[in-house]
């Protein structure tokens, strides 16, 4: 089973799980989150980061989900990378995390895909609601 490690800013990961275990009804393992705040300093959060890969790694190799490309959080993971084993994916959210946790008993190239596709396809425009009142007819 794949490990997922968020990195993000603050509390989001935590929240972020919080969600994704409501919507699932069920706590997922090998599933943890790192945040990280604006007093952190990131060289010294990346060995408990390091740790908690190889904590949630099984063999099957990890995935972590940052908040925004090009922060600090994705900064901190994209010096986690061995392509094929450890991977990184930007710009979490709620949709994502749920494809991802869906998906990750297949390999990880595939859950990576999961991951953009869940992302990508959990935006929309959502219409106005329009009540339909079958009673009045209208």
């Amino acid at each position: 089973m794949i490990g997922i490690l968020i990195i993000s800013h603050g509390t989001l990961g935590e929240i972020l799980i919080h969600c994704a275990c409501h919507v699932l009804n069920k706590q997922p393992p090998h599933l943890v989150h790192l945040g990280v705040t604006a007093q952190d300093d990131p060289a010294l959060l990346l060995p408990a980061a390091r740790a908690m890969v190889k904590e949630i790694d099984d063999g099957s190799g990890v995935l972590i989900l940052t908040d925004m490309y090009g922060g600090t959080p994705s900064n901190m993971a994209a010096k986690l990378v061995t392509p094929g084993q450890i991977e990184v994916v930007a710009g979490v959210s709620l949709p994502m995390l749920v494809r991802v946790l869906t998906y990750r008993d297949r390999d990880l190239q595939t859950i990576v895909t999961k991951a953009i596709s869940g992302g990508c396809e959990g935006v929309m425009r959502v219409p106005r609601f329009k009540l339909h009142n079958a009673a009045a007819g209208s």
